[in-house]
């Protein structure tokens, strides 16, 4: 009998409970600690800042879920990993012990990292929906008195389409609200390019998506480092290719969201042989930690090297298809290693992303994820609104059915015949 934790509840984690569940053997016990019971749909949360989703349609409690599984969840969250005594410290007092350990986290937002900058200071967020909530009561604040906005991601952020997206609903809800005429838009972003995405681009995103911030009207500032945000107004460098700045900008914001860095989460932090400088958890190609061979790990809180050197910092994206990748890798990995076998499963760490607009969308599909790529296509059009919408009724439909079938690649394959997706939802909920 082994005891196997897994250590975050949200897309990862939740994801890998219901895979693990089903490779483990008569007498395993299956532990998830979470940091509360809910389940939220991150990818829904640029909706909910602009109004378009309610936080209760993307949220799903997990406890009954694990309690018809017969996985044990604990809500309390991890103070401290003890990988050496196999022993998790947790927020509430008790201590949890394993046999395998797979950290599956997510990352710490680093928001301390310049002055002024976060929900808790003088810009909004959709990292979390309580973040997003808070970006909504904020944009309406705003557009009863409009001015200036400014949206991207600062440096060392790893996860950019969203700043895509947020911008391009932004602009959509304001043409909505007819206001959009009194809102000056500037999208900075620590991207060499346009389109870039952490990813050296996919397929012609720069030119797509430079497309669509002149036909937005929306300018940008590239290699952006951010020293200072101020209620209304922030300092932005630009960056050249050696590192020295090459112009220092004020831009006044009456309106700001910005995509911090990630970081690795406290409780793994500085623990030695198990994360790198930066917190992130090292793994080799098997979802395993090299000095910890009972530990794995999946999705944002796992290293990946950035795919080059850039002017300013910039992070490795990890997507759903490339996080469900590492979860069935991990899961038959341990499951293996329960009946004493080796293990041989690696994730194909593909990329698919989906950025919505509301009135038209991006999407992209890099296999693999690190250049050079089998596949390295992009489109754009209003089928990707409608595929949004139809994978998150999907995806939430899976975690509160509990199954662990395949999803994002069934969902890619689905999307190419956009009359099924359709089908699937009948009218299409548009926002």
């Amino acid at each position: 009998m082994a005891d196997i934790v897994i250590m975050g509840a949200g897309l990862s984690g939740t994801l890998m409970a219901y895979e693990m569940a089903d490779q483990m053997r008569p007498g395993d016990r299956l532990t998830l600690v979470g940091q509360g019971q809910h389940y939220h749909f991150v990818p829904s949360n640029p909706w909910v800042a602009v109004g378009w989703r309610e936080r209760t349609a993307i949220e799903v409690d997990l406890q009954p879920i694990m309690a018809q599984k017969k996985i044990r969840f604990e809500t309390a969250g991890v103070r401290r990993v003890n990988p050496v005594e196999n022993r998790l410290d947790l927020e509430d007092g008790d201590t949890l012990s394993y046999d395998y350990l797979i950290i599956a986290t997510g990352p710490e937002l680093a928001f301390d990292e310049i002055p002024g900058f976060g929900p808790a200071h003088h810009t909004q967020s959709i990292c979390q929906v309580g973040h997003a909530e808070q970006a909504y009561a904020a944009f309406n604040r705003f557009c009863e008195k409009p001015g200036p906005i400014i949206v991207g991601a600062a440096q060392g952020a790893s996860c950019f389409g969203p700043a895509y997206e947020f911008a391009m609903l932004l602009d959509t809800e304001l043409r909505r609200r007819g206001l959009r005429d009194q809102v000056p838009m500037t999208f900075v972003t620590s991207e060499p390019y346009i389109g870039h995405l952490g990813l050296d681009g996919v397929g012609d995103t720069k030119s797509m998506l430079e497309h669509e911030l002149r036909q937005r009207h929306i300018k940008w500032i590239t290699s952006a480092r951010v020293t200072q945000v101020d209620p209304d107004g922030m300092t932005v460098e630009e960056v050249g290719q050696g590192g020295a700045v090459t112009a220092t900008h004020r831009l006044p914001h009456a309106y700001a969201m910005l995509l911090p860095a990630f970081r690795g989460v406290e409780a793994v932090r500085g623990v030695q042989g198990l994360v790198n400088p930066r917190g992130f958890v090292l793994t080799d190609a098997f979802q395993r930690n090299p000095a910890f061979p009972n530990v794995f790990a999946v999705g944002v809180c796992v290293a990946i090297p950035p795919i080059g050197a850039t002017p300013v910092p910039v992070g490795v994206p990890k997507t759903g298809f490339m996080i469900e990748s590492m979860v069935t890798s991990t899961a038959h990995n341990v499951g293996a290693l329960l009946r004493g076998e080796p293990v041989q499963w690696k994730p194909t760490l593909n990329a698919i992303c989906l950025a919505d607009f509301g009135d038209g969308g991006v999407a992209f599909v890099a296999q693999p994820q690190i250049p050079p790529r089998n596949v390295n296509w992009s489109s754009e059009g209003k089928w990707v609104h409608v595929a949004k919408v139809a994978f998150e009724k999907y995806f939430i439909g899976k975690v509160r059915r509990g199954t662990s079938e395949p999803f994002f690649e069934r969902f890619i394959l689905d999307r190419l015949n956009i009359r099924k997706v359709k089908a699937t939802l009948g009218p299409t909920p548009m926002p």
